[in-house]
């Protein structure tokens, strides 16, 4: 038995386990190199096509001011067209919320219940689109992604503008439903569209932007409103750029008049106007109901901060009671297109297309030298060949830094030739 065992013990043995744990390690290592090696490669090609992003830290402050490292710029390119994420009102309901219910929602709020400031935010939301009810999301991406696949499935249909959010095409590809796009703003080629596959579909949904965000025109809501209807279908229209802008900051589902266009599913969101975070749809309450019992993306994430939550409220409150401020964004982007002989201004977005990334970042580049941040916004945000600058203008501005924006770019001959308004 001795010599067995002294057989057997003889030499250095590694056991099996651990036999086992240096491969998987060794075969863990090398899925890592190839993991690097994979995302070296495709940076590599995005670099070649001038197409790098890379997140810079900014810091932003009242009247649309922001600091990169130690340098000042006026930032025309966010989103706050009201300027209320600074607005003292708007932060201190923020504060005072995260002082009464703390920093967290905690769960989803079919699981820890819903913050009692759901109810007034939803509430105001459903008032100023003129809805029976209100739903608020996460996001704006997260509102798409639920909203749509919760009306249409394999064998049924969407139809969508060629331009619409990244976030309505992947609420389309989640659904399953057979999708087509129809040419930008254009209701005969989506009124072709149905004609040809409406008949093979049990439901239809027609999807555009209230507001486009890269080009800032308006859709034909109520045209595309009435062709869905004739065809038994729905609208829906993503309104992250309107609301708090147009018609008196209700947003483009409304007529100069204030009559409502029919629209189905007005969905927007609440981190751009607004000067908050979150999404939001407004629409029947039965329809709101379904949502909350089928939405996924509502289910399965967890709720709001209490803070967030609050700053909406705040900020739909003025906006509600302002009509100037809502006036403001469109008035100074009709200043800046007048004077440089763009188009006349439908929204508070301006585009300046310069065709090539590389002009498009250079350009970028001078406006930041002489004091304005500006992104160049390249390819697959926008279609190749029509990387721009991207203008946005704010209630936040000051008279006098849009004239100095529009000297600038006079001054830099970037302005276009002269285009019919």
């Amino acid at each position: 038995m001795g010599n067995r065992l002294g057989k057997l013990s003889t030499g250095p043995r590694t056991p099996r386990a651990a036999k086992t744990a240096a491969g998987v390690s060794a075969s863990m290592a090398a899925m890592a190199d190839s993991l690097d090696d994979f995302a070296e490669r495709k940076l590599a090609e995005i670099a070649s096509r001038n197409l790098t992003r890379r997140v810079q830290a900014t810091a932003r402050g009242p009247g649309a001011l922001t600091m990169r490292g130690a340098k000042k710029l006026i930032s025309f390119c966010d989103n706050d067209y009201l300027g209320l994420s600074q607005h003292p009102a708007v932060i201190e309901a923020a504060a005072a919320a995260t002082r009464e219910f703390g920093a967290g929602a905690g769960a989803s709020r079919l699981v820890t219940g819903s913050n009692p400031l759901y109810d007034a935010l939803e509430a105001r939301i459903a008032r100023i689109k003129g809805t029976e009810a209100a739903l608020v999301f996460g996001s704006g991406y997260l509102a798409n992604i639920g909203i749509i696949p919760s009306f249409v499935g394999p064998g049924d249909l969407i139809l969508g503008d060629e331009l619409m959010h990244a976030c309505m095409h992947a609420g389309a590809k989640l659904s399953g439903a057979a999708t087509h796009m129809f040419r930008h703003n254009d209701v005969d080629d989506c009124a072709r569209l149905l004609n040809k596959h409406r008949g093979n579909a049990d439901r239809c949904l027609v999807l555009t932007e209230g507001v486009f965000s890269m080009d800032g025109d308006r859709a034909p809501v109520g045209a595309l409103a009435a062709l869905a209807h004739a065809n038994d279908g729905w609208l829906l229209v993503d309104d992250a750029h309107a609301l708090g802008v147009i018609n008196g900051g209700r947003g483009s589902g409304f007529d100069e008049d204030g009559r409502a266009l029919g629209v189905d599913l007005a969905m927007g969101t609440l981190s751009k106007a607004a000067g908050s975070y979150g999404g939001y749809v407004a629409a029947s309450r039965v329809v709101v109901d379904y949502l909350v019992n089928r939405a996924r993306s509502l289910i399965f994430t967890t709720g709001l901060p209490p803070g967030v939550l609050a700053a909406s409220e705040m900020a739909l409150q003025l906006i509600e009671e302002d009509d100037e401020l809502a006036a403001a964004p469109l008035a100074r982007a009709r200043t800046f297109t007048a004077a440089l002989g763009l188009p006349r201004a439908m929204s508070a977005v301006v585009p300046l297309v310069l065709g090539d990334e590389t002009r498009a970042l250079e350009a970028s580049a001078r406006l930041a030298e002489r004091g304005f941040l500006v992104t160049a916004i390249r390819p697959p945000t926008v279609p190749p060949g029509t990387s721009r600058l991207r203008f946005t203008f704010s209630a936040a501005h000051d008279e006098g830094d849009v004239q100095r924006l529009i000297d600038t770019i006079l001054e830099l001959g970037l302005a276009p030739e002269r285009q019919p308004a």
